[in-house]
């Protein structure tokens, strides 16, 4: 008789990806980490970006450049620009044995571009119980979803697509970030959504996209009940900048100063905050004739 071994059988494991940062800095760099359940030596991991495939209402995995069983469980991608989404997995073993693909995770950019845009109507970050949203994907592809990821971490399609239009009536479950993908594979830009039910108090009305330096802005105050108010008190990044009787605040020529948190005060009760980001002036050159 042959001595007596043990045999530990576990479930196939999963691996775990985070990102940092989630929002992007135009040209910033992302890094990615990949963690497995029950580690220990001797695994290899592999990177893959999530490209939209719609047809099977889910996502095909590319392998990314260098990410072939890479032994750091971090990999770092450089110049990152648009909002994209990212799986890991991870092998050991000669024959090597693989995990599952872990969860997607996405990083996602505010700055618009020309392939892929998401705009949304009505044109504000805040909104109220009960209103009526439309986010509408625009570019040179003929289908599209809408992707929402929420504040307890679910990722989904929107539900009520007509077109390239999904349609909200909003509850306290849609606030999350939405963006689009499109057939063909491309992302747009992200935006923020919240949904808020104090029936009394105000919404802050700030624009979903970032402003570009040098242009206008106008930022108000709403009630479910009046959309125009006035003697409303204006906060950027908790600071009391704008106390008289008018019921906008104007930039004429926005600042990557301006950038920031802002919030509105009506009748003693306050908004939520809402961030507002300044991108860069495009740099236009001129075409030699």
């Amino acid at each position: 008789w042959s001595d007596i071994i043990t045999l530990t059988v576990l479930y196939k494991p999963c691996p775990v990806l985070t990102v940092s940062p989630s929002w992007l800095s135009p040209g910033a760099s992302v890094t990615l980490n990949c963690e497995v359940e029950h580690p220990s030596a001797g695994w290899s991991f592999y990177w893959y970006k999530a490209v939209p495939d719609l047809s099977q209402k889910s996502s095909s995995y590319e392998l990314l450049p260098d990410g072939n069983g890479t032994a750091n469980n971090s990999y770092i991608i450089h110049g990152q620009t648009h909002t994209a989404g990212y799986v890991c997995r991870a092998g050991r073993g000669d024959p090597e044995y693989h995990t599952d693909y872990s969860q997607p995770k996405f990083v996602w950019s505010a700055d618009v571009h020309s392939a892929a845009s998401l705009t949304v109507s009505p044109d504000r970050v805040q909104h109220f119980t009960s209103d009526s949203v439309s986010l509408t994907c625009e570019g040179k592809f003929a289908e599209w979803r809408v992707r929402k990821f929420s504040e307890d971490g679910r990722l989904s399609d929107c539900s009520r697509m007509t077109g390239s239009t999904c349609d909200i009536n909003t509850s306290k479950s849609d606030t999350a970030v939405y963006w689009c993908e499109s057939g063909s594979g491309e992302f747009s830009s992200a935006v923020n959504i919240t949904v808020h039910d104090d029936g009394n108090g105000p919404i802050l009305v700030s624009p979903v996209h970032p402003v570009t330096e040098g242009a206008s802005v106008s930022l108000s105050c709403s009630l479910r009940t009046q959309k125009i108010l006035s003697n409303v008190f204006f906060y950027h990044n908790d600071k009391l900048i704008q106390n008289d009787t008018r019921g906008e605040l104007k930039i004429s020529a926005v600042s990557k100063s301006d950038e920031g948190f802002y919030k509105c005060q009506y009748s003693g009760r306050e908004s939520a905050q809402s961030w507002m980001s300044v991108k860069g002036e495009t740099i236009k050159v001129c075409r030699m004739i």
